[in-house]
């Protein structure tokens, strides 16, 4: 397993970060059964990589071994989100049988945290994701890992996630506050369902804490009490 360093230069808040702290362990309270996660959205943009990772690295930092992979082999952005400057092999090179599986999994500087990239944009990406060699792969590898958090492409638009979900133990679904309707929504979470994947929950990204009066209130109370406890240590 080769090493890569990954450069996170994403500004998180405080009320990202208790979110993310709470999507975690509604993750654990899930069972341990629950070790292989689907992370997806309606549509592209509505910050589900962003959840994806940040929520691997919140497992890894609580000693969870993780393993994040990009599924989105359509539209890969790992590499230019994590500022990789050396060659890398990715999943579409593993599923069409250009590399071993040591050439796909890279350990990062984060603790606890390996990742696998999305390669080269595939011409039939459902079609690997069919392939049973996607499906005895994950099988072999949850042995390894506590958890593995797949990032795949929107299920509103591509059906590649619907085909990953037949693998998955669950599935988290990221909605942008404002940008998607009830219909919608609805109408992702059947497609999944159909996959026989438990539905996880939901999360609502993108929310306007700054005007909410009761995320300020209990935004100022905890970033207080924060500072009073690092000062008391």
């Amino acid at each position: 397993m080769k090493n890569i360093e990954l450069k996170d230069i994403r500004k998180q808040d405080y009320f990202y970060s208790e979110a993310i702290k709470t999507l975690r362990t509604n993750i654990q309270l899930s069972g341990k059964s629950i070790k292989t996660i689907l992370v997806t959205s309606c549509y592209p943009n509505e910050g589900k990589s962003d959840i994806a990772i940040s929520l691997a690295q919140e497992l890894g930092s609580i000693g969870k071994k993780v393993l994040l992979v990009d599924a989105d082999i359509r539209k890969s952005s790992y590499i230019s989100h994590f500022q990789v400057e050396q060659e890398v092999h990715g999943l579409s090179e593993f599923l069409s049988g250009q590399i071993e599986v040591k050439d796909l999994i890279y350990n990062t500087n984060y603790p606890n945290m390996n990742i696998i990239f999305g390669g080269p944009v595939a011409p039939d990406p459902s079609g690997l994701f069919s392939d049973n060699l996607f499906r005895t792969f994950l099988k072999e590898i949850r042995n390894y890992y506590d958890y593995i958090l797949i990032d795949t492409p929107p299920v509103g638009t591509i059906i590649d996630a619907a085909v990953i979900a037949r693998y998955s133990d669950g599935a988290v679904f990221v909605i942008e506050q404002g940008s998607v309707s009830y219909k919608v929504a609805q109408k992702a979470i059947r497609q999944l369902e159909k996959s026989s994947c438990r539905i996880l929950g939901a999360v609502l990204n993108k929310a306007d804490t700054e005007h909410d009066k009761y995320y300020r209130k209990y935004g100022d109370y905890y970033q207080k009490l924060n500072k009073e406890q690092q000062t008391q240590d």
